[in-house]
């Protein structure tokens, strides 16, 4: 058990803090739990509030070109009130709820290359101190490793993932920020496509689908971005043919190649509107298109993915650091909004 002395604002010789994660990956919706430890300083202190902090590391564009920080998507008060005497040992266990649209960190024990992290901070006597900070890991809710291992099953490769700070107009998204996963297409479909950014914006309903295509442009024509959206239910996964879900989605989006269907234009810009063929979109969530009784949970797609995904990290989606790294240096990658420059006892 590694404490953290709370040095910055609560001062030499307070307590310290060591947050404890239970084992294993969350998913989105479900719940986070864990322990808070607390060992006493030099004096008896009142422990006046313990908050969990959910931080992201997020990219944007800005007129210097694109630029990485850390958000805070949520917040969370699971203890204090409490006495803690000088060198005493204390534990506050907590279990709290992830916002259902929280980032997908792994697949298959492979990690995307997305930095999540969860902070504490300890109230004494009115001041607050970040006192520790840990990795987080979150997995695939079940429907969106289906939509995902049936894109490996149809070919498409990993080729990065990150978070991108702004809002899809026209969705249900509620974090201040979206996951895009970076998939390059299969050699027959490389003609009309250069690539998909899938994200998943889930819900206690299910899981709306935003797939933005690079089409490339022909003798003609200039390449152009569109976004299609899909949705289903949670209830649909058990029950629905996913290779030929999935497929069904790309050949709409090929079959927009040349004319500009979709949501033409920045999706993301604060000026983007809902232009385009809506009869392409599904707006509600749906069971998803049933064929027969086939339901593939695993095979050749999760690995053509999951393969992607290691070599994506090894190679650096992450800023350079390869997988290895991400769990290890996650106070490195808020260093930014961290900046504590005090030496730890």
């Amino acid at each position: 058990m590694v404490f953290k002395k709370l040095l910055g604002a609560i001062g030499v010789g307070g307590p310290s803090v060591d947050t404890v994660l239970d084992p294993g990956p969350v998913l989105p919706g479900g719940p986070l739990t864990g322990r808070v430890h607390l060992r006493g300083g030099q004096a008896d202190v009142t422990i006046e509030q313990i908050t969990l902090d959910l931080v992201a590391q997020v990219e944007a564009e800005s007129h210097d070109g694109e630029e990485h920080g850390a958000v805070v998507f949520d917040r969370v008060t699971v203890g204090g009130g409490f006495r803690l005497a000088e060198g005493a040992d204390q534990t506050v266990p907590f279990s709290l709820t992830l916002p259902w649209e929280t980032p997908v960190t792994r697949l298959h024990g492979q990690p995307l290359g997305v930095i999540l992290g969860v902070r504490t901070e300890v109230e004494v006597g009115g001041a607050r101190d970040k006192g520790d900070l840990d990795a987080l890991d979150v997995g695939p809710l079940p429907a969106q490793e289906a939509v995902l291992e049936a894109l490996g099953q149809l070919g498409f490769g990993f080729k990065s993932a990150d978070l991108e700070l702004g809002r899809i107009h026209g969705t249900g998204q509620r974090l201040p920020f979206y996951q895009e996963i970076e998939l390059s297409p299969p050699a027959h479909h490389a003609h009309a496509v250069d690539e998909i950014e899938v994200t998943f914006l889930a819900s206690p309903d299910g899981v709306e689908i935003v797939i933005e295509a690079d089409q490339r442009g022909g003798p003609f024509s200039e390449g152009h971005d569109a976004v299609h959206r899909f949705a289903v239910s949670h209830q649909a996964v058990g029950h629905t043919d996913w290779i030929a879900e999935v497929d069904s989605w790309i050949k709409q989006i090929v079959a927009r190649h040349g004319s500009h269907g979709g949501f033409p234009g920045d999706p993301y810009s604060a000026s983007y509107g809902q232009t385009g063929h809506h009869d392409a979109h599904h707006s509600e969530f749906h069971h998803g298109t049933h064929h027969g009784d086939e339901h593939r949970r695993s095979g050749p797609g999760t690995g053509a993915v999951v393969a992607g995904v290691a070599a994506g990290v090894a190679v650096g989606v992450v800023g350079g650091m390869i997988a290895a790294e991400v769990v290890d240096e996650i106070g490195d990658a808020f260093e930014d909004e961290e900046s504590e420059g005090d030496d730890e006892g």
